[in-house]
């Protein structure tokens, strides 16, 4: 007996199936804390029936085609990313949730710039596990749906909250995949997906908890438990201030919380000698704007300003764990943004570490003061390529909101690559302009070289990059500004209402790719 809500009714009746009744005995001796989450593809023909994947055909064998008989009068067929739930039909899967899965053809959408159908199976287990969840279950196996990368990303990210600091916690459900489908693929989606969680982590924690010094032992611990081939520099006020990084101090010392030059190693290239990547990443741990204070309202969300950091140190530690055959360098300036006696005044001048001077007009464009000597640190390791990552700019935000991250480059070789990974992972990226015409506009200054705010209010986002641009000589440098991808309200699917973590599988991806290219 299967009680079933029909729409068309608005009641619910009940319809015979002639499944096999599950004994008390047997429930009792079943595992009822396990879900089971399987797709099914739209109908090609409007005449068709519905197709399920293999695993989903597979059991619906196992229970004589009951499956497909109960979906059939459970309702119209399901739309992409939206699930129905259905209860004793095998002993094994208490609760089975079948996910829609959209069109089984299809592929790259060339106007999205995505792979729609790893896309669609992400949106798709992420709300089937979040089912499974909802029913306090704490564990469920996943269909593949003829992608267990995608579908291990969607199940991972999909069932992420931040719930440390709360007594009341959701259930915790354990992902695993169903059948015998391809498990490197599968593991690889958990890494993916887990690299992006721990950037939400340490994006999603409260200021007071996540200071400099705190964030530094994190990733320190992370990256030590990742790999054998990894060392870890946590370099205090005094090397910070024995570099000449005066940019960088400036805004650090408006702040009573100690400043830290977090520097991380992977050396996972067989030649030890090999130029590595440089990732440099934005770490304010909180901005408040400092003198050119910021409005309350929203300021809360200014916990997550080391977003660049905390992707940038993620995508590393995740590295590691592939074990990819490159050497690659992180470095992050982490530091508040705080008003006070001692903090920067709108018309101070400061000197970066390769001598250029700085006038401070706005307090608030302070990100790209501590990047300045982070990027001219970074070209004394003779990189391959430098790329940055920051949430720098508002105006990032109103140009292309969450839907990509803006990437600011000189070099088309390297921006191919992290727009041919962004297709891969549907976490996007968009070309943005690097033209003189904005660079002019903030070395046009008063008092010193250049001036950290250009001259006139349109395009903040432009010559923040145009700004960045004065401390690189590397001909393969990218600056990602994040503001935009920096929190989730409902227009990532997959990912819960928060911090978001973006681009870190973008950046794993392209790591990914660049190893193999250069193997």
């Amino acid at each position: 007996m299967f009680w079933l809500p029909l729409p068309a009714a608005g009641r619910v009746v009940v319809r015979r199936l002639g499944v096999r009744r599950l004994s008390v005995r047997g429930l009792a001796a079943a595992d009822m804390t396990k879900g089971l989450v399987l797709g099914v593809y739209a109908k090609d023909k409007e005449d068709d029936v519905p197709q399920f994947t293999s695993a989903g055909e597979n059991f619906n064998k196992l229970v004589d085609g009951k499956l497909r008989d109960i979906l059939n009068i459970s309702g119209p067929p399901l739309k992409t990313g939206k699930t129905r739930t259905f209860y004793g039909l095998h002993q094994d899967f208490p609760s089975v949730v079948v996910v829609g899965l959209g069109k089984r053809a299809a592929g790259v959408d060339e106007q999205e710039n995505w792979h729609e159908g790893k896309e669609n199976i992400r949106a798709a287990i992420a709300a089937g596990c979040r089912q499974v969840q909802d029913l306090e279950l704490s564990s469920v196996e996943v269909d593949p749906c003829g992608d267990a990368q995608a579908a291990a990303e969607g199940a991972v990210l999909g069932l992420y909250e931040y719930d440390e600091l709360k007594q009341r916690k959701k259930t915790g459900v354990s992902a695993k995949l169903y059948g015998s489908g391809d498990q490197e693929a599968w593991q690889r989606g958990v890494l993916f997906a887990s690299g992006q969680n721990l950037a939400r982590q340490l994006m999603e924690s409260p200021a007071n908890e996540m200071t400099p010094t705190r964030f530094a032992e994190i990733i320190e611990k992370r990256l030590r438990s990742a790999s054998s081939k990894t060392e870890v520099h946590i370099r205090p006020k005094s090397w910070i201030e024995e570099q000449e990084m005066g940019s960088f101090l400036s805004v650090a010392k408006g702040s009573d919380e100690p400043p830290v030059f977090l520097e991380i190693h992977y050396r996972g290239s067989p030649d030890a000698s090999e130029a590595p990547l440089v990732f440099v990443g934005k770490g304010i741990t909180f901005d408040s704007g400092g003198i050119s204070i910021k409005a309350s309202a929203n300021m809360d969300l200014m916990r997550a300003d080391m977003g660049g950091a905390a992707t940038i140190c993620s995508a590393i530690v995740s590295a590691a764990k592939l074990n990819l055959p490159m050497n690659i360098v992180g470095l992050a300036p982490l530091c508040e943004n705080m008003p006070s006696g001692k903090a920067n005044k709108p018309g101070d001048v400061v000197r970066a570490r390769n001598g250029k001077t700085i006038q401070v007009d706005n307090t608030d464009a302070e990100g790209r003061l501590i990047l300045a000597d982070a990027l001219c640190y970074a070209h004394t390791f003779n990189p391959k390529v430098i790329i940055n990552a920051a949430t720098l700019t508002g105006a990032m935000d109103v140009a292309l909101g969450s839907g990509a991250t803006g990437v600011f480059t000189n070099s088309s070789w390297l921006w191919n690559r992290l727009f041919e990974a962004s297709i891969e992972t549907g976490d996007r990226v968009w070309r943005m302009p690097l033209f003189e015409h904005y660079t002019r506009q903030i070395v046009d200054c008063q008092l010193a070289d250049i001036n950290n705010i250009g001259k006139y209010r349109s395009a903040g986002a432009c010559t923040a990059a145009a700004f960045l641009r004065e401390f690189v000589t590397h001909p393969k440098w990218a600056h990602l500004d994040i503001a935009g991808v920096m929190t989730n309200k409902d227009e990532v699917p997959y990912l819960r209402k928060g911090m978001t973590g973006r681009p870190t599988r973008t950046l794993i991806e392209f790591l990914l790719r660049f190893s193999q290219d250069s193997a």
